[in-house]
């Protein structure tokens, strides 16, 4: 009888499933040889890792810092611009320039932006060098970075179109609170300003919403001066020497009374004719106000216009038709018609047309 050739080789047979297996325990010189190789590593690279762990609180404590030192200072900007805003408030300066609140809001919402870029920047700055001295690859986690911001860039395009429009109208002071504005979507007075949007009120009370990013003029109202413009016209057969010289005394009248000395930058000139036409004449009066009034001076020279007018008994266009100043008497036999031949009883006419009489009957 041949055996197998394991056996015949002297090889010991594999142990079958079956039967049990004992766990190898490491002895005590295993155990010491593992201590004696992780001391000896720890103490190879403790260096290295207490520079980094100093540099990385080194990087921590610094940007901590320079935070606080950048939001204080942005801080007491704001407030030094809101100080400036009161002091120049309830004054002539600050009513021709910008309100309190205005002020107030335009250095509020420099001051959160300001505040949120130098966050950021110092905190995102900061996280990439304590990453950097864990000797961690910044390259995949700057790409990633990039391609994300590019998709948000692309997904939420209006509203970044909107904050930095916002960013830069304020930055720019184009309006603020107070100011009538026309933003060719909507007009009217600025009750709020907004990084993303500014909130208006129209003329009939409604409250408009424009997106910062929509505007693409705006025409402020409120800034700079004003220009008053009044058409007065009056009949071509009026005295332009006289019709002049009595505005100029209304003008002159109204820049001594108050409060329209105040509103009034400039003296009320009479441009002179602006049309000529066959039944009437067009004078042009103009003058430079306050901002945002400039309507109710155009009122007020309106009004004093043509009180002066009237008790100058210069007439304007569309009143009523003057009265003729030598009216003949009326002739009385104007509405008499003409003799007749029939007025005469005696005319063979009257003979011929007159009925014949009814004759009597013979008497008996």
């Amino acid at each position: 009888m041949s055996l197998p050739a394991p056996l015949a080789a002297g090889v010991a047979p594999s142990p079958s499933p079956s039967e049990s297996t004992t766990p190898v325990v490491p002895s005590l010189q295993d155990a010491q040889e593992s201590a004696t190789n992780a001391a000896s590593w720890i103490e190879e690279n403790w260096s290295t890792w207490l520079a980094i762990g100093l540099r990385v609180v080194l990087i921590l404590v610094i940007a901590t810092v320079l935070r606080v030192i950048v939001l204080r200072a942005l801080t007491k900007l704001v407030d030094r611009m809101s100080r400036t805003a009161e002091a120049v408030d309830g004054t002539a300066l600050g009513g021709l320039l910008v309100n309190a609140e205005r002020r107030r809001q335009r250095s509020q919402a420099i001051g959160s932006v300001l505040r949120s870029v130098a966050s950021f920047m110092i905190l995102g700055t900061a996280a990439l060098m304590v990453l950097s001295a864990f000797q961690i690859n910044l390259a995949p986690l700057l790409a990633s970075a990039g391609v994300a911001g590019v998709a948000i860039g692309f997904g939420a395009r209006n509203l970044v179109t909107d904050f930095l429009s916002g960013v830069f109208m304020i930055l720019e002071d184009q309006y603020g609170v107070g100011d009538t504005i026309d933003a060719g979507v909507a007009s009217g007075e600025v009750i709020e300003v907004g990084l993303r949007v500014t909130k208006l009120r129209g003329d009939h009370g409604e409250i408009w919403y424009v997106r910062n990013g929509e505007v693409k003029r705006i025409g402020n109202l409120s800034q700079g001066w004003a220009t008053a413009g009044v058409d007065v016209t009056v009949r071509s057969s009026e005295n332009l020497d006289r019709v002049k010289e009595t505005i100029e005394a209304v003008a002159e009248q109204m820049a001594k009374d108050e409060p329209w000395n105040e509103r009034l930058w400039g003296p009320i000139e009479v441009l002179g004719l602006d049309s000529v036409l066959l039944d009437s004449m067009v004078v042009r009066v103009s003058a430079k106000t306050m901002p945002g009034k400039a309507t109710s001076v155009e009122r007020e020279l309106r009004w004093r216009i043509k009180r002066a007018f009237d008790e100058a008994g210069i007439r304007i266009m569309g009143g009523p038709e003057p009265a003729p100043e030598d009216d003949p008497a009326p002739d009385p036999t104007a509405t008499v018609a003409a003799p007749s031949a029939f007025a005469n009883t005696e005319s063979a006419q009257t003979k011929a047309a007159s009925p014949i009489p009814p004759s009597r009957p013979a008497r008996k």
